[in-house]
């Protein structure tokens, strides 16, 4: 039996694709819709296989269903969950997918409480750099870990449906505070993404001799994939986080400066230490995250 009756998606890119897509090969839902903007998105989505019905109708979209899951950028998600309040069915879960939870759930949980709904946040730690729905796969959840942010106002129970949807699709559900998500994230995604930008607004910068982007290989290559993300996704991001980013920007920047210092000075016990900390704390956090994730 399905899990759900009907799962909306509103917006249908690589997050909502994939979810859909996971959903539908594991026959959690009776049925799951998708609302695009644009009505040549529908046959896109229909024909991608992760929708059973797309609609550009939000009403349409959103009517009836158990579950809807914000798949929009991070600045559309008040607005678009005002529109879709009249057509919520009481009792039924909003969540999000989106990488900053502290302001969205501050806005939308006393939104859909007005509607006798359930907002809990979500963020699965997934995703590409390439974006779209032609880019969905049915396995992106498969051993993510998938932050679920509930509060005291948090029904017990739609919080463990929660956990339930995205174990479903190959997620390991992990409850945080939505401050404590933002404050762990701020280090572990959004700073590592200004960096990459950085390094390829640097690095490829018109300023240096043509034959820079020449001696750019695969190290090159590898550390600036993220840069490739969506600009407009990751401007919300950086600005719906700003306060805990721009703090540990600021401690990233006072530890590039010690490293520095310590090849100004030709500190050589620095620089060592500097990288053979670097490498032992990689290397325990990957076979951490190797154990983590083998079948027992």
């Amino acid at each position: 039996m399905p899990h759900w009756e009907k799962i909306t998606l509103v917006g249908v890119g690589l997050l909502g694709g994939s979810l859909g897509l996971a959903v539908r090969e594991r026959r959690l839902a009776s049925r799951v819709a998708g609302y695009v903007r644009r009505s040549a998105s529908i046959a896109e989505c229909e024909q991608a296989g992760v929708v059973d019905k797309a609609d550009t109708d939000l009403w349409r979209a959103v009517e009836h269903a158990d579950l809807v899951v914000l798949c929009t950028p991070i600045a559309q998600m008040a607005e678009i969950t005002t529109k879709m309040l009249p057509a919520l069915k009481p009792g039924c879960i909003v969540t999000d997918v989106g990488s900053v939870k502290a302001s969205v759930v501050s806005d939308l949980e006393p939104l859909v409480a007005s509607a006798k709904a359930h907002f809990i946040g979500s963020h699965p730690m997934a995703g590409a750099e390439k974006m779209g729905v032609a880019f969905a796969r049915a396995d992106l959840f498969e051993g993510a870990i998938c932050a679920i942010t509930p509060t005291s106002q948090s029904s017990p129970k739609m919080v463990a449906k929660l956990d339930e949807l995205w174990k479903s699709v190959g997620g390991r559900p992990l409850r945080l505070s939505p401050e404590l998500h933002d404050d762990l994230v701020g280090r572990s995604s959004h700073l590592p993404h200004v960096v990459a930008a950085e390094l390829a607004n640097y690095v490829l910068s018109p300023v240096h001799p043509k034959e820079q982007g020449m001696l750019c290989a695969n190290g090159f290559r590898d550390t600036t994939r993220i840069a490739s993300g969506s600009p407009e996704m990751w401007r919300d991001i950086a600005l719906s986080n700003r306060k805990n980013l721009a703090r540990v920007l600021g401690v990233f920047i006072e530890d590039l400066q010690e490293f520095q210092l310590a090849l100004e000075n030709q500190d050589v016990k620095a620089i060592e230490e500097f990288f053979n900390q670097a490498k032992e704390r990689r290397d325990a956090w990957c076979a951490q995250a190797v154990a983590t994730t083998s079948p027992e």
